[in-house]
């Protein structure tokens, strides 16, 4: 029980994730992911969140367990999953525990390999181990951007519609 106050003291401190990304930052990322779409078919979404939410502290479970939990959470709730092609791929960050959870649909996931998922979250937790928030996030929109457009280019002429909302999700 005492491990579990001090996850919700944890999360609970950490209390907004607007402090990491400015105005500024959030509307070049969505610009990026805008972008990005224009070149395939797959839909990118970021979800940034301060703290994982009271009834996930409050579980008996590890915490990566829980972040994934989250992170799947926030998949579904976000729509991710419903993309036409099944191709859709949200970033979850989670402030308080410094974790990054990377949930690709069935589509794309079974295209990519885990070491290419491993590798991209790789390199964006060591741009935010430095701070480096913005970079390191629009670091991993490129990356996704070459993934997507090798397994789901859009094809010359053709206009791809824009499935989900490209806005930065700040939870």
């Amino acid at each position: 029980m005492l491990k579990q106050l001090r996850r919700v003291f944890k999360h609970r401190w950490m209390d907004e994730a607007s402090h990491v990304l400015s105005t500024d930052a959030l509307q070049r990322l969505q610009a990026r992911i805008a972008a990005s779409e224009a070149l395939h078919s797959g839909e990118i979404r970021i979800c940034v969140e301060a703290g994982l939410p009271n009834g996930f502290l409050l579980q008996n479970a590890t915490m990566p367990t829980l972040l994934r939990q989250r992170a799947l959470d926030q998949f579904g709730r976000l729509g991710v999953w419903d993309t036409e092609a099944n191709n859709g791929v949200l970033i979850y960050l989670c402030l308080a525990e410094r974790a990054i959870e990377l949930v690709a649909d069935r589509g794309v996931d079974r295209r990519v390999s885990q070491q290419q998922w491993a590798a991209l979250v790789q390199r964006l937790g060591a741009a935010l181990r430095m701070g480096q928030f913005e970079a390191g996030l629009m670091q991993s929109v490129d990356e996704l951007n070459t993934l997507l457009v090798q397994h789901f280019a859009v094809a010359p002429g053709q206009r791809n519609p824009n499935e989900l909302p490209d806005t930065v999700v700040l939870a």
